[in-house]
């Protein structure tokens, strides 16, 4: 093969989850994604047009050091990350971290779904301009 085969970037992520009604509930509250599918009562399809989250349950605790860093929520503009920030909080969702801007102009904060799971709000600037 003598060309490199081009990709869309990160669309999907799939977590394992003990309280899948918990966690769906959040990240279609707070974050607007949708129900796509709901196969059965172990497992959810969630999207927002573009991306794709699927929630798996699972009896077992997933040790977060080694499963998972975190998911990225991409954003057009760096205030957006702001907005976010304020939205989150003003509807009781602690932050793991307020918003910084980054060395390489990048600007995010982080926060916890209810599993653990690490999610970042992100603008960053060669993927976010070229969506916006």
């Amino acid at each position: 093969m003598k060309y490199k085969p081009s990709h869309l970037g990160l669309r999907h992520v799939a977590l394992y989850v003990c309280n899948l009604e918990l966690t769906r509930d959040f990240y279609v509250e707070h974050f607007g994604f949708k129900i796509e599918w709901e196969p059965d009562s172990d497992n959810v399809y969630l999207t927002s047009g573009s991306d794709n989250i699927a929630l798996h349950r699972t009896a077992i605790e997933n040790d977060r050091e080694t499963v998972l860093d975190h998911i990225g929520l991409l954003v057009c503009h760096a205030k957006d990350v702001d907005e976010w920030s304020e939205y989150l909080k003003e509807r009781g969702v602690a932050l793991i971290s307020e918003p910084r801007t980054h060395r390489d102009g990048a600007r995010s904060c982080y926060l916890s779904d209810p599993e653990g799971n690490k999610v970042q709000i992100i603008y960053h600037p060669p993927i976010s301009r070229e969506l916006s």
